[in-house]
């Protein structure tokens, strides 16, 4: 087993309560899109969701795969939350192989019974989606001349992925 930072294995909780994940896209004129969505993770650290084909995030995702992630808990008081901060490259999900991977997780996560994979092709309505991080972030604070400033440390994605495995 890895050895864990502090701020890993806060990050580690949060993504395993948290069930929701804010993702911010770029739309195809080139302006900022955030979204919350319900999400699960699994062992590789992949976040999955569902979503309209027909979302501004949606359409986004199909323009450009880039995106950024925030999970935190909204309802603590000011000043004393943590957040999860992920960079990565999100995708709409057509092998139902991967689809099925990501609906395993998602009704698991919900304790709902799984859709067909055909529920998320073609006609229908509704896509799945992987967002794949690729570097991390943990907030916290500091002061410059005793004025409070807040930061962003880096944490290790393979740190993460070995915590979310054990």
């Amino acid at each position: 087993m890895m050895e864990l930072s502090s701020l890993e294995r806060t990050a580690i909780k949060i993504i395993k309560e948290i069930k929701y994940l804010n993702l911010a896209t770029i739309t195809p004129e080139g302006l900022p899109w955030n979204t919350a969505v319900f999400t699960a993770f699994d062992e590789d650290l992949n976040f999955y969701f569902l979503s309209w084909k027909e979302n501004q995030h949606s359409i986004n995702i199909r323009n450009n795969s880039k995106a950024f992630v925030t999970i935190y808990d909204s309802t603590v008081p000011p000043s004393t939350g943590v957040g999860v901060y992920l960079e990565g490259e999100v995708e709409e999900m057509s092998n139902p192989i991967h689809i099925i991977e990501g609906l395993k997780a998602i009704y698991g996560r919900s304790n709902k019974s799984m859709r067909e994979v055909k529920q998320f092709l073609s006609h229908f309505p509704r896509r799945a989606y992987r967002f794949k991080p690729n570097k991390a972030w943990v907030n916290g604070d500091s002061d410059i001349d005793g004025n409070y400033i807040d930061i962003r440390t880096e944490v290790s994605l393979m740190a993460l992925r070995s915590g979310i495995r054990d």
